[in-house]
Order: C-alpha cells, then sequence, then structure tokens
C-alpha cells in the first residue's frame, strides 16, 4: 500500500507540536481536515498513531517509532524548501525591534553598505518574535536573556538602563533597597511592555504576575512621565540626564547592570552559511564594540 506524502506531512506535523489545532494553522487547514487525514494514514497503518490527551495528543508507541523514521527526513526537505525560498545571496532580511532600529541600527547602515555594495539589506520591525527556522528571515536582533534554543545566538551589546523616579514619588515610600522593592510602585514600560521583566529577572527577582502600569513608544515619554510622579522608569541615562541634573528625577536604585540583559544577534546554522549573512552579522559585532 502506498501512502500518501500529504498523509506523513500532517503526522509529523502534528507530533510535532502535539496539538491537532495548531498544526492546521501551520498547515492553512481546518482541524477536521488535519484530523481526517490522520484517521485516514491510522486506518492504512493499522494502529492506532496518537491517543489524546487533555492538552492535546500524545504518540503512542508505533506513532513514537513512525516519527523517529520521518521527522529526519522532513527537516532535510524543510531545508531545501527554505532554501530555495530564501533571499538571493546578495541580500539579508534582517528583523529587529522598531525602537532599536531607529535609535542604533538605521543611523549605521550607510556605513555597512559603502563596505558592501553588492549586499542589499531588508529590514523588519516587528515586535512578534519570528520563528527564524520557518520564516524567510535571515537574522533577528533581540533584547532578551539570550537564552534562544535551537538557534545560534551572538552577544552584541548590554546597553545600560536606570530606574528613575520623581522625589516626590519616592519620598511618599520606603527606600527602595533592593530590586524586588521596585514591585511596591506603578511601573512605566517600554511599549513592548519588556523591559522591566526581564531586568528583574536578570536581577533573581522572579515575577510570576503580570506587570501593571501605562506603555510609552517613546523613551522620552517614559521620562517625562516618571518625572509627573506617575511611577517607576527603567531608561538610558541620556534620556533623563537633563532631569537628573535639574533635580525632576532621581535615581531610585544603583545596582550593577547585568550584561546577560543585552542585544543578541539570533540566526539558524543554515542561514549563517550564506556568505551575504555573514558578513552583515560580522560587521555587525564589529559595530556594536565600537558604539
Amino acid at each position: 500500500m502506498t501512502i500518501r506524502l500529504s498523509l506523513l506531512h500532517t503526522f509529523v506535523a502534528v507530533a510535532r507540536v502535539g496539538r491537532m489545532r495548531d498544526a492546521a494553522e501551520q498547515m492553512a487547514l481546518t482541524p477536521g481536515a488535519i484530523s481526517q487525514r490522520i484517521r485516514e494514514l491510522e486506518e492504512g497503518a493499522g494502529r492506532r498513531l496518537f491517543q489524546r490527551t487533555q492538552a492535546g495528543v500524545e504518540l503512542t508507541a508505533a506513532g513514537r517509532k513512525l516519527m523517529d523514521a520521518l521527522d529526519g527526513p522532513f527537516r532535510r526537505i524543510e531545508a531545501v524548501g527554505r532554501e530555495l525560498t530564501a533571499s538571493p545571496s546578495g541580500r539579508v532580511t534582517i528583523t529587529t525591534l522598531a525602537s532599536f532600529a531607529a535609535n542604533w541600527l538605521v543611523p549605521r547602515l550607510a556605513d555597512f553598505t559603502r563596505l558592501n555594495p553588492g549586499i542589499d539589506i531588508a529590514l523588519e520591525t516587528d515586535n512578534r518574535v519570528v520563528d527564524l527556522k520557518r520564516e524567510p528571515i535571515d537574522l533577528a536582533i533581540r533584547h532578551g536573556l539570550g537564552d534562544y534554543p535551537g538557534l545560534e545566538t551572538i552577544w552584541l551589546m548590554a546597553p545600560e538602563l536606570i530606574v528613575v523616579a520623581s522625589p516626590a514619588l519616592l519620598g511618599a515610600h520606603p527606600p527602595i533597597a533592593s530590586p524586588a522593592d521596585c514591585l511596591a510602585f506603578s511601573l512605566l514600560h517600554d511599549i513592548d511592555r519588556a523591559d522591566w521583566r526581564l531586568w528583574l529577572a536578570a536581577q533573581g527577582v522572579p515575577v510570576s504576575r503580570e506587570l501593571k502600569g501605562p506603555s510609552f513608544s517613546d523613551d522620552h515619554l517614559l521620562v517625562r512621565a516618571a518625572a509627573a510622579g506617575q511611577g517607576l522608569a527603567l531608561v538610558r541615562d541620556v534620556y533623563a540626564d537633563d532631569e537628573l541634573r535639574s533635580g525632576r528625577l532621581r535615581q531610585a536604585i544603583a545596582v550593577q547592570w547585568p550584561t546577560q540583559l543585552a542585544y543578541y544577534a539570533v540566526g539558524t546554522a543554515e542561514a549563517l552559511q550564506k556568505p551575504a549573512v555573514r558578513r552583515f552579522r560580522d560587521w555587525l559585532v564589529a559595530a556594536a564594540r565600537t558604539s
């Protein structure tokens, strides 16, 4: 009996994510179509390949044996597909946060173009974390703690942020002696609402609940909100310099900056084999060291 390749592809997709609904979204099919394909495959194989659980589905012993045989070949097929649809060798597609692109990367791109006139850079800004293994993106510049399993990660820089607040707000509360004490205040967030959570995690303060407070798309707005007494802000010192010198803001706590909370260049091993991507990665590292 010949089993259609589409049935095996569907089986691998479901086995990887453990939920038929998630596999349906990945394959642009309905959950009913996914379920029908799995049923047809199991009937052809004469055995159950999945068992249902509260969280989704799990492989049976027969399913695990089949997955062990199929996962490697399908990954090689997917790698070929990514290579066929990837950017041409003279083009590098980058994704990063809009704030990093505007404040650091874009002002320096002319230098890369001058040194590498044959390489075009396509820059995308997106707050979501793209799937570098599935999407046609060559390199991501991410701000975080450097934990990106299955990807190659290069540390770029760790620009220091400071915690600032108005003197009136600080005077109305007990002194801030440790990073955990910041949680007693209203927190003012960057637009991605990521900096406070990452900073606290890097300082060894676990945060399980949602961190409430307004968010702002611009550091200058964060500084103005902090000076108005609306909460604690975590900002680059250069943005708060005037307010600190005038006394409208005070540094709320002085702690050593956690260097693991940084910007990283992140990519797949396959993408970094492309000469143009490596050239941009190497330039990025050098530019970060001299900034």
